[in-house]
């Protein structure tokens, strides 16, 4: 799997993570790295790499088909409601300032 985490350890490492774990965790964590003939950081680095971008992805890109598109936009492109209760729940002192 060609990716950013494949990319990165071609470059300069400068960086560095440090965590801890229970001993079942970096256990098994072994025992997958062993089974993918990575090294335990290749491995770590690799999961947390991918889980990142799937995060960060999931904030930020969607995939919707044709039909659920055109609602979307139709929904952005609606005029703005009027909403009174809202305006004077807004205006209202608060805590925070």
């Amino acid at each position: 799997m060609k990716g950013l985490a494949a990319k990165d350890r071609r470059d300069a490492k400068v960086q560095r993570l440090e965590l801890r774990t229970s001993s079942r965790q970096a256990e098994v964590i072994r025992q997958a790295a062993t089974i993918t003939e990575k090294t335990v950081t290749a491995f770590v680095l690799d999961a947390a790499t991918l889980e990142a971008q799937r995060a960060l992805a999931d904030r930020s890109l969607f995939r919707l088909d044709f039909a659920r598109w055109q609602r979307f936009v139709n929904a952005l492109d609606r005029p703005a409601k009027e909403k009174p209760r809202l305006r004077k729940l807004m205006r209202r002192s608060s805590i925070l300032g």
